[in-house]
C-alpha cells in the first residue's frame, strides 16, 4: 500500500512507509523482538536498518551511520537499535542525494527523521494498521 504523503508529516512524493519527524539522536527502539537483517547505505533510505521477524520486516531509515546493531544480532522489543541520523553525511560512494546548498544527504532527505517501513512477504503495508 503506498500512503499518502499529507498523511504522514510532509513528504514530498507519494511512497510506502511513515515519516515521523524527530530530532537528531532521539532513539529507535526495535517494535518486536527478531533479527537484524540489514544494517548500510540504501540509496532514498540513506543509512538503514532493517529488523525482520518471521514474514514481516521493519525498516528504519535516515538513520544514524554510528550503528549500534549489526546484521545478524538478535534484539528484543524494546531494546534501542539506533537513533535518528543527520541531515547531511559525507563520503558514501555513489551518493546520489544531496541538499540546496550542494552538500550531500542521508537519502532522500529534507532534514532528520525517521522512515518507518513495514512489509509483509516483502509487501509494504500501512504500518498504522499494527498498532493501536
Amino acid at each position: 500500500m503506498v500512503i499518502e504523503p499529507h498523511l504522514h508529516l510532509g513528504a514530498s512524493t507519494y511512497h510506502s512507509g511513515l515519516d515521523i519527524g524527530a530530532p537528531e539522536g532521539s532513539k529507535l527502539i526495535a517494535v518486536t523482538s527478531g533479527i537484524i537483517t540489514f544494517t548500510g547505505f540504501l540509496g532514498g533510505g540513506g543509512y538503514t536498518i532493517t529488523l525482520s521477524k518471521d514474514n514481516m520486516k521493519f525498516t528504519y531509515c535516515h538513520v544514524s551511520p554510528v550503528y549500534i546493531v549489526k546484521k545478524g544480532d538478535s534484539v528484543l522489543q524494546g531494546q534501542v537499535v539506533g537513533y535518528v541520523g543527520p541531515k547531511n553525511v559525507y563520503g558514501v560512494k555513489g551518493n546520489q542525494y544531496y541538499d540546496e546548498n550542494g552538500n550531500p544527504t542521508n537519502g532522500a532527505t529534507t532534514g532528520p527523521h525517521l522512515h518507518f517501513g513495514v512489509r509483509i512477504n516483502d509487501e509494504y503495508i500501512n504500518p498504522l494498521t499494527l498498532f493501536d
